[in-house]
């Protein structure tokens, strides 16, 4: 018996190409999943990796900030203490810089009041002296101790003391002995004075000589010449400005004269003790005495008069300048202004 293999049909055809499709499929899936399931493990593996190099990073970062906040604390303390020890410091600076300015305050009015003290003795010297030089050297002293110093509050003092050394070097002073000579001379003088109420001192008549070469007059022309010469000497016409001066009795001339010496003297004594004052007054009352008792018509009048008027000039002179402003200014910079 013979067997016939029946040809496939196109049905048969079509399911074998599903099925090696299918197989080709399944084969290209499974490729695809096991290439799926390397690379899922090898993701798997590398997100091993990087959690455990971030927990590694993540310990050292806490081990980090935990050294960090433990230095922080460290720093924190530390800048209390410095703080701390800045506060005593600027305490200390405060209370040393208030010990200074207490010092430097001290130091400063303990030199106004040696200051004041050395100006207030020279001018005391140097009206005892009548001379400058005490004063001069009392302000020169302050200046150099002053420019020593270099402290700007007192520079008001330093100004004062400077426009006080200029005045008195600009001043001039009247020679005393030279005054005193004139008053001496002026004193000498009064004894020449001759006083309104004298009588003219007639000039010595000559007496009548015989001459041989010459003719006698009669003796009655000799008795008429000396009556009419003695009528003339007692009889005498002047004009006098004062009338009380013509009125002065001898003994008064005498007293008056005295007493013109006197006012002298005591001008010369106020000279000397530095009474410029007291002794102006004086001159001016001798020469007072003068114009109103004298006659001035003399020359020795004339000449007294001139005298007193000068010694009263140069008087004027024997005014010591002060030093006020520099005692000013002291007294401003002792009083803290």
């Amino acid at each position: 018996m013979t067997t016939h293999n029946p040809s496939p049909t196109a049905t048969e055809l079509r399911l074998q190409r599903w099925l090696v499709l299918t197989a080709m499929l399944a084969v290209a899936g499974c490729v695809v999943a096991v290439l799926l399931w390397q690379r899922l493990g090898s993701m798997q593996e590398q997100l091993a990796r990087q959690s455990a190099e971030s927990s590694a990073h993540a310990l050292e970062a806490r081990n980090t900030a935990r050294l960090a906040q433990d230095t922080a604390m460290q720093t924190a303390a530390k800048l209390a203490v410095t703080d701390a020890r800045l506060g005593e410091i600027a305490l200390q600076r405060s209370q040393l810089e208030e010990l200074m300015q207490s010092l430097t305050r001290s130091r400063d009015e303990n030199l106004v009041i040696d200051m004041d003290a050395a100006l207030r003795l020279a001018q005391q010297q140097a009206q005892l002296t009548g001379s400058l030089e005490p004063l001069l050297a009392a302000l020169k002293s302050a200046e150099a101790r002053l420019n020593r110093v270099a402290q700007p509050r007192l520079s008001p003092v330093q100004r004062a003391i400077a426009s006080d050394i200029e005045r008195l070097n600009a001043s001039s002073m009247a020679d005393i002995p030279t005054l005193l000579n004139k008053l001496d001379e002026l004193v000498a003088q009064a004894d020449g004075i001759a006083f309104a109420n004298a009588v003219t001192q007639q000039a010595a008549s000559m007496p009548l000589k015989k001459q041989a070469d010459e003719t006698m007059p009669d003796w009655w022309q000799r008795i008429r010449a000396a009556v009419m010469a003695e009528i003339r000497s007692l009889v005498r016409v002047s004009k006098i400005n004062s009338p009380e001066a013509a009125l002065l009795t001898p003994e008064q001339t005498f007293f008056l004269r005295e007493n013109l010496k006197l006012t002298l003297l005591n001008a010369r004594l106020g000279l000397l003790s530095r009474h410029t004052e007291a002794a102006r007054a004086d001159l001016g009352t001798a020469s007072a005495l003068l114009q109103r008792y004298a006659d001035a018509s003399a020359r020795k009048t004339v000449l007294m008069l001139s005298g007193l008027e000068q010694v009263q000039e140069q008087s004027r002179q024997l005014q010591l300048p002060r030093v006020d402003e520099s005692l000013a200014a002291l007294s401003s910079a002792g009083a803290g202004r």
